[in-house]
């Protein structure tokens, strides 16, 4: 058996400012996948469009 106190780890918490830089990081990352996401879905999108048009014509 193991006892509450043996599993959790002795140390500091981490400071608040270290999460708010780590958050802040990872939504900015975040954000600039989605980005980049979008981004190549709308050329995907004007690529098709372009193919459509000239079967069409």
């Amino acid at each position: 058996m193991t006892r509450d106190s043996d599993t959790k780890t002795p140390g500091k918490k981490p400071r608040p400012d270290d999460r708010d830089a780590r958050l802040k990081a990872a939504l900015k990352a975040n954000l600039g996948r989605r980005k980049a996401q979008a981004r190549a879905r709308a050329a995907q999108d004007d690529v098709s469009d372009d193919k459509t048009n000239k079967k069409d014509g």
